[in-house]
């Protein structure tokens, strides 16, 4: 079974920067396009940004564009996905998901919770004013 862990989160002032981890165990070649998600206070979860498989083509969502980047280190189902945040401001503040797809082919459109079948436990991240 494919496990997926976050680290990296944490507290850190506005303007800073963070980098999370999503590592993967277990079997290999389960999970496709790789995404973070992420969950504020009071919200609904919504998507951050993905990768393909390879990592070829990646997708930052729009409110986060310029600031963060995806990236992972290994161009297979194995390895670790980043997502290297600057700039951070307090709005920032959520719980952040790592997601796997087991879809094999990359969709740009996949920004939906139901487009990811692995979930992570989340890493929280606090951008204080």
């Amino acid at each position: 079974q494919v496990q997926l862990e976050e680290s990296g989160g944490g507290l850190v002032q506005a303007g800073g920067s963070l980098r999370l981890a999503c590592a993967t165990s277990g079997r290999p070649l389960k999970y496709f396009t790789m995404g973070w998600f992420r969950q504020a206070p009071g919200k609904d979860r919504e998507f951050v940004a993905h990768i393909s498989l390879t990592g070829t083509n990646t997708y930052v969502t729009e409110s986060v564009r310029g600031r963060f980047t995806i990236s992972k280190d290994k161009a297979d189902g194995t390895g670790t996905v980043y997502l290297q945040m600057n700039s951070l401001k307090p709005e920032d503040t959520a719980i952040y998901y790592c997601a796997g797809s087991e879809t094999p082919r990359y969709d740009p459109r996949m920004v939906n919770e139901a487009d990811f079948t692995g979930w992570g436990q989340g890493t929280q991240v606090t951008v204080s004013s």
